[in-house]
């Protein structure tokens, strides 16, 4: 269970950083042509927790096979 601490604190800034960036990225798309397709549940926050945490378990997988 420890280990899995050490990789959440190591890969938390990545997923946070991703989920900010992939936000206000579609949140400027939206506003200039309006387009929701291609979100997940239609909302552009879900959309960037789960790219978020998509990059927070490949940085921890990376981490973690790299020896910490």
């Amino acid at each position: 269970m420890e280990t899995l601490q050490i990789l959440i604190q190591k890969s938390v800034g990545v997923g946070a950083g991703i989920s900010i960036g992939t936000a206000i990225g579609l949140l400027i798309r939206r506003h200039k042509s309006g387009n929701t397709n291609n979100l997940i549940g239609g909302s552009i926050f879900v959309t960037a927790a789960v790219f978020g945490m998509v990059a927070m378990a490949v940085m921890m997988l990376i981490t973690y096979l790299g020896g910490m």
